[in-house]
């Protein structure tokens, strides 16, 4: 029983082939830029805005206010790699109920692809926020001897991302393959619900671990509040 989308070889062109992790990230990729397009379209600055862009507009608010409950300033400039973190996540979570996709996040490589997202952008946000020098001081808080154990806390905590994303999507497929095999006409149902509301679970719970590793390494030293030149405006 193959249960990871590594294993499943579904183009093979020449020595090079594409398996169904790749195929599908690409698949998911294109269809979050489309309908990303098709809303882009329907957009307005008027004063009057159709019903569903002030829905959108509510909803992006609503996600800047937890952004900022988690102790980041001007939440706007968060939001774009969030936000995609947990769409991508949860598309390619709840297509898995069509048959014959293979959702991505069942991979360990597209798990510890996603992670080391997260593990650049936590230094590149810190690094715009408080500058280089400040950025690796924090490294030697409150002491320089915790220099090693912060790097290593800093990966162990990537690992543990990517680890808890794919380990929790595989044994989900591993359940469901069970019970699928003991009863195939009493669990489908159940199971297909019970997947959706995982996958969305879990693309909330990695976008919000992101960010709140984001906050960590941008928040000033000693939590220290940003001066009012830094928290004017989003750009």
């Amino acid at each position: 029983m193959e249960l990871s989308p590594d294993s499943w070889t579904m183009l093979q062109l020449g020595t090079v082939a594409l398996n169904a992790t790749l195929v599908f990230t690409w698949a998911v990729m294109g269809l979050l830029t489309l309908a990303a397009a098709a809303l882009r379209l329907g957009l307005s600055t008027g004063p009057e805005p159709s019903r569903l862009q002030s829905w959108w507009e509510a909803l992006v608010e609503t996600v800047e206010g937890q952004i900022g409950g988690m102790g980041a300033a001007r939440p706007r400039r968060f939001l774009p790699f969030v936000a995609t973190l947990f769409l991508f996540i949860a598309t390619c979570n709840v297509l898995a109920v069509v048959p014959g996709f293979r959702a991505p996040t069942g991979s360990l490589s597209t798990a510890a692809a996603l992670a080391l997202c997260v593990l650049v952008a936590v230094p590149a946000f810190g690094i715009a926020r408080k500058g280089i020098g400040g950025y690796l001081a924090d490294y030697l808080r409150p002491t320089p001897l915790m220099l090693p154990f912060n790097i290593i806390g800093e990966l162990s905590r990537t690992v543990a991302l990517a680890v808890r994303l794919y380990g929790n999507m595989m044994s989900g497929a591993v359940l469901g393959a069970i019970l699928l095999g003991i009863a195939p006409f009493l669990f489908p149902v159940a199971l297909e619900l019970l997947g959706l509301l995982t996958g969305l679970v879990q693309a909330y719970i990695f976008a919000v671990l992101a960010m709140v590793y984001i906050a960590s390494a941008t928040r000033a030293a000693g939590g220290a509040p940003e001066r009012k030149s830094d928290s004017e405006g989003d750009g």
